[in-house]
């Protein structure tokens, strides 16, 4: 026994001199990485196979040529015609395994698209659109519908909208039915129904829900005028999404508050709390002056406030005016450029519902920008339909901070506050002024279309701007 354990350990020794010898040294060097795979995976078998006539099982399996991973499979998955029972997705490994829940309609064709849900293990790597389209009758129904949607409000586009096609020609069903089709927007705003077979339905937008997608009054909703006829050629259509108008809260009838009665040793906390829109003490040309309070106010007195201006405290000639909600108080005059003026408020000028007023007379000083602070401003447009009741709109990170009508084809402005801007043109059909949604149901009214323009405007101060813009 012990010769053969000896024996064993020699001839260990043997096998590790000769491993050492042929070698060199021992030194162990971990594996070097290759180039970074980059290549989505790719279906190897599916069970049964793409594109199948005559479909019956419940049940597909879809084998992979490397692990695969599958995320945000709700907001990615889209199945046409669309199930009451979603699909069920198992994936292990290589293989995915999709479980059809419902029973499957006589002669219709289905397509299963991943979106870009479907990834590699490893590196993440997407098989974009993937699609498993089969069908239950002996053909394909091959048929296809495109078109556009676009925001109405501001012309732009916003890729998480879904089209959706219904059979049920009832305007309530968009509210209280799943949608039959759904096709989804690429980054230009497009869409493409693949598949269909013909007949009539309605087109809508909406919010990407899935198959559980529904009309939500506080959601982005589009609707075509007249139902589509799906056949060979069919015309595109181009869908503008907007908001549907909320209802008016309705006014509260009740008296406001009486000051509260608790005592508070603060005097802070006593005090009339308030901002303006001042601008480092420097007031805009072209702006009113806003008093804005913490808590609406019980008492106002308009007598009780002064405006002077000049270091002689010369009196000015104003008007004020008090929201409905007695919050905001606004004062209106006609600013002298590059002034002094004092807004002198009296101690029991105001009183808000916590009975705060100022503990002491205030002065709120400030001075007038100078005229050489803003630019001069003239567009010329071409190409626009004064029909239409064309009003020019100029934003600053997506809000509109100017608006006028442009039935004449030129806009000219004298005083203008310097800096870049976005364009575009509102075509407001009722010539109120202003952007109106749309109205689905009941009376069905398409909402009023913005159209941007490319071209941004820059205003310099204390110069002359000119611009010639075309509308597309």
């Amino acid at each position: 026994m012990r010769h053969s354990f000896l024996f064993s350990i020699a001839i260990l020794f043997i096998l590790c001199i000769g491993v050492i010898g042929g070698s060199g040294c021992a030194n162990i060097v971990p594996p070097q990485g290759g180039p970074r795979d980059t290549i989505p995976p790719m279906l190897i078998k599916a069970t049964p196979n793409d594109s199948t006539t005559n479909f019956r099982s419940k049940r597909i399996e879809l084998l992979f040529d490397e692990y695969i991973d599958l995320q945000n499979a709700a907001q990615n998955i889209l199945v046409t015609p669309t199930f009451e029972t979603p699909l069920q997705f198992d994936v292990r490994l290589r293989t995915m395994t999709i479980h059809l829940k419902d029973t499957l309609e006589p002669n219709t064709t289905y397509s299963i698209n991943f979106g870009n849900s479907l990834k590699d293990f490893n590196e993440g790597n997407v098989l974009p659109d993937f699609t498993y389209t089969f069908s239950t009758g002996p053909v394909f129904d091959t048929l296809s519908f495109t078109g556009n949607i676009v925001l109405a409000e501001s012309g732009k586009i916003d890729t998480t909208l879904i089209a959706v096609l219904y059979r049920n020609p009832t305007d309530s069903a968009v509210a209280k039915e799943r949608p039959r089709y759904i096709a989804r927007q690429d980054s230009r705003g497009h869409f493409r129904f693949h598949n269909l077979p013909p007949g009539t339905f309605r087109v809508y937008v909406l919010n990407n829900g899935g198959s559980q997608s529904r009309y939500n009054s506080r959601q982005y909703f589009a609707f075509a005028d007249s139902p589509v006829v799906v056949r060979p050629a069919t015309p595109p259509v181009t869908l503008y999404a907007y908001k549907p108008e909320a209802a008016p809260t309705p006014a509260s009838t009740s008296a406001l508050p009486p000051p509260s009665n608790g005592r508070r040793d603060n005097s802070s906390e006593r005090r009339l709390r308030f901002s303006t829109n001042l601008s480092n003490e420097e007031q805009d040309l072209l702006k009113n002056l806003v008093l804005t309070f913490e808590q609406p106010l019980r008492i106002y007195d308009s007598s009780k406030l002064r405006l002077t201006r000049d270091s002689t405290f010369t009196a000015v000639s104003y008007s004020t005016r008090l929201d409905t909600a007695r919050k905001q108080l606004t004062l209106l005059t006609q600013w002298v450029p590059a002034t002094k003026y004092n807004l002198i408020l009296d101690r029991d000028f105001a009183e808000d519902t916590l009975g705060r007023r100022l503990l002491k007379s205030d002065t709120i000083s400030f001075t007038t920008r100078k005229l050489t602070d803003y630019g001069r401003m003239r567009v010329r447009l071409t190409n626009v339909d004064s029909t239409q009741h064309p009003i020019l709109q100029l934003l600053q990170n997506n809000v509109v901070v100017y608006s006028t009508s442009i039935s004449s084809g030129q806009v000219s402005v004298d005083q203008f506050i310097p800096g870049d801007y976005e364009v575009q043109i509102l075509l407001d059909r009722n010539n109120n002024g202003k952007w109106d949604p749309g109205q689905f149901f009941g009376k069905h009214l398409q909402p009023e279309i913005v159209r941007p323009i490319e071209q941004r405007i820059t205003v310099k101060g204390g110069s002359n701007n000119d611009y010639e813009l075309k509308l597309e």
